[in-house]
């Protein structure tokens, strides 16, 4: 039997807009974020959608509500769906993250898997805690389509288990815009997942675009071509 899962990652909320990390930290959506959480409804209105789960996060919950809207259904929240809990970090600016804490940015930059946030989970355990919660909604709903809203990082890693991969695998998954769809299949009899695509944002254009808006993924976006051009 094959059960779909079509995660959508957050609209833009506060601490994306102010770079400012929000892992726990309740912020709600922009005013950009509730025009992108109108567009990826509307691109969902034709996609069969049987249930919705959401994470229990203000940002979340308003663009889960876009969709619920849309397809006329009821809105399951759970915590197990959060962001990954940032201890010390929260809402804290990026940009001091390096300042106050060089060892633990190091580590959440480039060797994510073994990254223990101050205070807050290590990511292997916030790994444990989403796989757990993703088996036990599949496991309540076989063969269906489940819509799951929930934050980019929390998307990011568990594309290692989706692709078959160790967690250290998380460095090669790039970072998805807000709003942006995956559409994941599972298998139960061979107790696998299928990617059927990832971070998806035709809904969007470059104008409602937040991460190809920012100055930060323009650079992180060269760096990555100029690595490719050294290989």
């Amino acid at each position: 039997m094959i059960t779909r899962l079509i995660f959508v990652r957050h609209a833009e909320a506060e601490g994306n807009i102010n770079r400012r990390f929000h892992g726990w930290f309740d912020s709600r959506i922009t005013e950009k974020g509730h025009k992108q959480a109108l567009k990826v409804a509307e691109r969902l209105a034709s996609m069969p959608i049987d249930i919705i789960y959401s994470s229990s996060l203000t940002r979340t919950l308003q663009t889960a509500q876009y969709i619920a809207d849309v397809k006329q259904l009821p809105i399951i929240r759970t915590d197990k769906l959060r962001e990954i809990n940032g201890g010390d970090w929260e809402d804290m600016p990026f940009d001091q993250l390096p300042v106050l804490y060089p060892k633990e940015n190091k580590t959440w930059e480039e060797e994510p898997h073994l990254h223990q946030m101050p205070n807050g989970e290590c990511v292997s355990e916030f790994y444990d805690r989403l796989m757990g919660e993703v088996k036990h909604i599949i496991g309540n709903n076989p063969g269906k389509n489940i819509c799951i809203v929930t934050h980019g990082a929390a998307i990011r890693t568990m594309l290692c288990r989706f692709y078959g991969q160790k967690l250290e695998y998380i460095k090669n998954i790039f970072w998805h815009d807000n709003t942006s769809v995956t559409v994941v299949d599972y298998d139960d009899k061979k107790d696998e997942f299928e990617v059927l695509m990832e971070g998806d944002t035709e809904h969007l254009g470059f104008e409602l675009s937040t991460i190809e808006n920012q100055e930060w993924w323009q650079e992180f976006m060269e760096e990555k071509r100029k690595q490719n051009k050294l290989k």
